[in-house]
């Protein structure tokens, strides 16, 4: 692959890794996508090498970005159905407020869930912050690998085109 592959490999997987944190951008997938043309086009073993620990790494933070939120919802008492609630007002703000609509659509579903179970606004807040912070601390955990993956990636063009 020539140094404007490479350039354009490179953009990518910064854009997939800041697409973690932007709603609308399937950040794991455009990485896992970009890492695997760039190793089909590279065809050396370093590269399917890179590609499948990168792959791993992706895997990992996937599985966390769901975990953690959904820890933390359980350890409030919150059924899932709050969180269902919250993630079809998500989609909802996605189309009735351009840029913030997503997460504030997520935020004002899970607290109306929440303000309808327990009657209560100080107790929906407490669960809507703790879904908050898991959320967040999914993202983390899904930014890291992503990072990492990129990580990876940079490594292996260094070695391969050292």
């Amino acid at each position: 692959m020539g140094t404007n592959g490479l350039v354009l490999t490179g953009v990518l997987l910064v854009i997939g890794v800041a697409g973690v944190l932007i709603p609308v951008v399937p950040g794991s997938l455009l990485v896992a996508v970009t890492a695997a043309v760039w190793a089909w086009q590279e065809h050396r073993a370093g590269a399917w090498v890179a590609f499948v620990l990168m792959l791993v790494l992706l895997a990992a933070g996937t599985v966390g970005k769901y975990a953690v939120p959904g820890r933390a919802v359980a350890g409030t008492g919150a059924p899932r159905s709050t969180v269902v609630v919250g993630a079809v007002c998500a989609v909802a703000g996605f189309f009735l407020v351009p840029f913030v609509g997503v997460p504030l659509g997520f935020v004002v579903g899970v607290f109306v869930a929440e303000l309808a179970r327990l009657r209560a606004a100080r107790a929906a807040w407490r669960t809507t912050w703790s879904t908050l912070t898991g959320i967040g601390l999914g993202m983390l955990v899904e930014l890291g690998a992503a990072s990492l993956a990129l990580t990876v990636w940079v490594a292996a063009v260094l070695v391969l085109h050292a």
